[in-house]
This record gives structure tokens, sequence and C-alpha cells, in this order.
């Protein structure tokens, strides 16, 4: 299953907060894509998804301030 978050306009911590929760409604290998624009979430957010035991599958800029992270739930 691939569940699409989009959290334009939310400034951080709120991005992560908001993956946080759409992850855990996931089951193992499920992939979240998280729409994003806050610049702080381009370090925190990679980060955060590989110290709680997921896996980045694709990290793009799709805008001149916006990003796109794919993440696959691996625990």
């Amino acid at each position: 299953m691939t569940k699409h978050l989009e959290v334009l306009g939310y400034v951080c911590p709120f991005p992560i907060v908001e993956a946080e929760k759409a992850m855990a409604q996931l089951t193992v290998d499920d992939e979240l894509i998280v729409d994003f624009d806050c610049t702080q979430a381009t370090e925190s957010l990679p980060r955060w998804a590989v110290q709680n035991g997921h896996q980045v599958t694709a990290f793009e800029q799709t805008g001149e301030a916006q990003w796109r992270i794919c993440l696959r739930k691996i625990k």
C-alpha cells in the first residue's frame, strides 16, 4: 500500500509529527510519500526515518522550495 501525505505550509517539527502518525497506520513494506516545503525537514525528515527503522527510497526537489520523500516501513 502507498499512502500520500501533503504537509505543505507546515513548519518543523510538524512534517515529522504528521509523518510519524501516518507511518503508524502502515504495515511493513508499505510506502509513505511525503510532499513538504519546510527547508529544515530536508535534513530532519530523512534522519528521523532512518533513526526509526524506515528506508528512504527516494528524495527529490519538486519545486523551488518543495521536496518529496518516499519512505518504506521496515519494522
